[in-house]
């Protein structure tokens, strides 16, 4: 979910490679995704804390090499994720679910190295069959720190809304089996800038304090938006996490970002089938879907940046339009937006920020196609990682 709607231009290799680009496309852009693993590598680096690629927002096994130098591993929601986690990057797997079966947990215990546990009733039943396996496999416990941060999309987005069924409440820390917790896992923002970071940090001391001293590990979760430029300070984070850790310095401390580590890092490309004229509206009819493709356009909501574009006329973006979808969904739309050219059919529109809880989310609702998944090098070249077709529709339908 984006924050900055402001004008964006295209960069010069995107340019470049745009007539190459099949549409519709989801496209890597490894200078910058390499710019902000190299930001994680240095919150990393200073503060001695373990970096995880939260694959609930990015799973794109075709990154994984370009990204494995820079983490400790990967974060899961599921069993899928942890074994793709396990079978594609390689290092360490920790996983978490508000719920497991016993035949699910089992599994894990294949795969994972820290298996967080949502309630005191899965961790008194499951963790010791975790323990049994053999492994030396962590378990720990979600909190609910009755505190929130989320910067968007209001209590859906809120891991710790009145709402939210995500972690033991402070009200039951004491029930808990302390023998069998290693670690606490608190995770309670959504594309929260370094302030929040810290006055997560700030309330884990103030309701967990004396709890600190009975685990191994704690896992301060994701929503850090640590590569969103003008809005969050790596610095500033990396000062509250050394004070956090010269203060509980038993501590190992995990960070698992998934939009902030591929936040700005990649674009989706369609291309304009038709121009429909509503008397309100002139809508361009765009090969890709926001209900399909980029839902939380629709679900969240947010505006999607689109490069080269305003989200306001001026003198010079004179030219005013709404994006509408492939799909029978009314409001499969976004805008209006305004360009310094008129738009035709078969102009490519390039919408930012479009790695981040967007394929990993595309549905082929109504028989649309998927986007391709495509890579951008460093040099300008452009290439398919993955093409999709009515295989990939017809099978999921049994």
């Amino acid at each position: 979910m984006t924050l900055d709607v402001s004008p964006q231009l295209l960069p010069d290799r995107l340019r470049m490679a745009l007539p190459k680009i099949a549409t519709p496309a989801y496209v890597v852009d490894e200078v910058r995704l390499r710019e902000n693993l190299e930001t994680a590598a240095r919150v990393r680096a200073a503060t001695g804390c373990r970096m995880l690629l939260a694959t609930k927002a990015f799973a794109m096994p075709a990154a994984f090499p370009l990204m494995r130098p820079f983490l400790d591993g990967t974060t899961a929601s599921g069993l899928y994720e942890a074994r793709l986690g396990r079978e594609e990057f390689g290092k360490e797997v920790h996983v978490y679910a508000p719920a497991y079966t016993e035949a699910e947990v089992q599994e894990l215990t294949h795969l994972a190295d820290h298996i967080t546990f949502n309630s005191v009733d899965q961790v008194r039943r499951f963790a010791p069959l975790v323990r049994a396996a053999g492994r030396g496999i962590r378990t720990g416990v979600r909190i609910n720190p009755g505190y929130s941060c989320a910067t968007v999309g209001g209590s859906k987005y809120d891991p710790c809304s009145p709402l939210s069924r995500f972690g033991v409440p402070l009200r039951e820390l004491d029930a808990l089996p302390w023998e069998l917790v290693d670690f606490l896992h608190v995770h309670a923002l959504c594309e929260a800038d370094h302030r929040a970071s810290a006055l997560l940090m700030d309330r884990v001391v103030d309701v967990l304090g004396p709890y600190l001293a009975r685990v191994k590990a704690i896992n301060l979760g994701g929503g850090h938006f640590l590569n969103k430029r003008g809005f969050y300070n790596p610095d500033a984070l990396m000062a509250r996490l050394r004070a956090f850790r010269d203060a509980f310095p038993h501590l190992d401390v995990i960070l698992e970002p998934g939009s902030g580590l591929v936040v700005d890092a990649g674009y989706l490309v369609t291309s304009v089938l038709d121009l429909v004229d509503n008397g309100a509206h002139v809508v361009a009819v765009l090969d890709s879907s926001f209900t399909c493709h980029m839902p939380d356009v629709l679900t969240a909501p947010y505006t999607p940046s689109v490069l080269g574009a305003t989200t306001e006329t001026d003198a010079a973006n004179p030219f005013g339009y709404l994006l509408g979808g492939k799909t029978c969904m009314t409001g499969d739309l976004a805008g209006p937006f305004f360009f310094a050219q008129a738009l035709k059919p078969g102009d490519k529109i390039v919408l930012g920020d479009m790695l981040q809880y967007t394929f990993v989310q595309a549905t082929t609702f109504n028989g649309t196609p998927l986007p391709d998944l495509g890579w951008l090098d460093a040099a300008g070249a452009y290439r398919v990682e993955r093409a999709f077709g009515y295989a990939d529709f017809r099978t999921r339908l049994g």
